[in-house]
């Protein structure tokens, strides 16, 4: 039996700042001559700490708002039992604890405050279950607010403070993870997912270079927001993923778009043609030829992010990029032919086996100015960058670094974006 290597994660910064977190809680509580419970105050930060900043703010802000409400609830209900009502340890007293509830959660509707709902009704409960018949319950709610809010401030500092060299944040990193994507060398991790999220918070300029459209991108890559346009189609168009525009693109005509189109149909394939009105991308094809064709129709039509019209395109209309998809050795018959035509002027031709389609092969045709370099370049000129790094997990495209894997890039990314040569990665 072939012997697979275990690959165990980093112990990131992340773990640590959680356990010196809780130490600090611990720390202060033997400070304050052992007044309070710092258990609240550790949990608080365990909560608080977080692989970004955004979220450690995010998680402070729902947690003190719903210590301030469980605590507020809590004092309200000693205050009456205590002085008007007498229920003791009865099975009433803890009817009414339930119902108490239900103004606790309405309250962080109200107030918009959902997520907030589930810390409300904690801290209630611990002071009214399990501290009501303290000497002095009054001082356990001053107590158990402290408390929280001590494990809260612990969490915002220690999430705020780096332990990395300065930052990158003049380079350009262009990424391929067409590979990743598609599921190869393990995929697109959770892990890989979150260090990225991590450095773009912190300011990386980071953009991919993709052989897919910008509906493959976003369905390949869901949980990645990119804080420049990304390169798409092999270098045909600049996608801009957060204002959902085409800042450049590269074009085949209309008129020779049509030629390309004749020469190819009159051989018997259709084709799928990609253009973009008003920042809108458009897919128009004939009737469908094919079992591959057919299929990649049926799984792409229903996406947002692709609108397909079976009709031919408008002859006004230019072109983005042509595909189509037969068995390999028509496909290689029709490369050839075009390569020797006049069509092939000023195109550039991708031809390469379908790894879902057995057997199958595509073609995809762009205008011969459509390359990841001239479209980096672009970039870089645009957002007056002077240098970048390429990085990929496949051979398409030439990079400065190729990688075998989602998780070895990523690595790789995160010691070049903190100027270490070693580093411990958040996790």
């Amino acid at each position: 039996m072939k012997n697979e290597r275990v690959h165990l994660p980093h112990i990131g910064m992340r773990i640590i700042k959680s356990a010196i977190g809780v130490l600090i809680c611990f720390v202060i509580y033997f400070l304050r001559g052992k007044q309070g419970t710092p258990f609240y105050s550790a949990l608080a930060v365990l909560w608080c700490i977080q692989n970004q900043t955004k979220n450690t703010v995010n998680n402070a802000i729902q947690r003190t708002i719903g210590t301030f409400i469980g605590a507020v609830y809590g004092l309200i209900y000693i205050l009456l039992k205590q002085n008007i009502f007498n229920f003791g340890d009865s099975f009433l007293h803890y009817c009414i604890i339930s119902l108490a509830l239900i103004p606790i959660i309405y309250t962080t509707v109200v107030i918009k405050q959902k997520k907030a709902s589930y810390f409300s009704c904690v801290v209630f409960l611990s002071i009214v279950v399990n501290h009501l018949l303290d000497e002095n319950p009054y001082i356990f709610v001053l107590n158990r607010s402290l408390d929280t809010l001590i494990g809260i401030f612990v969490g915002l500092i220690l999430n705020s403070i780096s332990f990395h060299g300065k930052l990158d944040k003049e380079t350009l990193f262009v990424v391929n993870m067409d590979n990743s994507m598609d599921g190869l060398s393990g995929g697109v991790t959770p892990y890989s997912k979150v260090i990225m999220n991590g450095m773009l918070e912190k300011g990386m300029k980071l953009s991919f270079m993709t052989l897919r459209t910008p509906a493959g991108f976003l369905e390949g890559m869901p949980e990645i927001k990119p804080s420049l346009p990304i390169i798409a189609m092999d270098g045909a168009i600049l996608y801009d993923v957060k204002e959902n525009r085409y800042p450049k693109v590269y074009i085949i005509s209309a008129e020779h778009a049509g030629e390309i189109e004749k020469f190819i149909t009159e051989r018997g394939f259709n084709i799928f043609t990609t253009v973009i009105l008003e920042d809108v991308l458009i897919i128009y094809y004939n009737e469908l030829v094919n079992d591959a064709e057919k299929d990649i129709y049926e799984k792409m039509h229903k996406s947002p992010y692709r609108n397909y019209l079976n009709k031919k395109r408008p002859c006004d209309h230019a072109v983005v990029y042509m595909m189509s998809i037969d068995k390999t050795e028509k496909i290689e018959k029709l490369v050839g032919e075009i390569k020797e035509s006049d069509v092939y002027d000023e195109l550039k031709i991708l031809s390469y086996p379908s790894r879902e389609y057995k057997g199958y092969s595509y073609i995809k045709i762009y205008s011969k100015n459509a390359s990841v370099k001239n479209m980096t370049d672009y970039l870089m000129n645009a957002e007056e960058i002077k240098t970048v790094v390429t990085l990929s997990d496949n051979d398409r495209n030439k990079a400065d670094y190729r990688c075998s894997s989602c998780d070895e890039m990523v690595r790789k990314m995160h010691r070049l974006f903190y100027n270490s040569k070693t580093c411990i990665i958040n996790s």
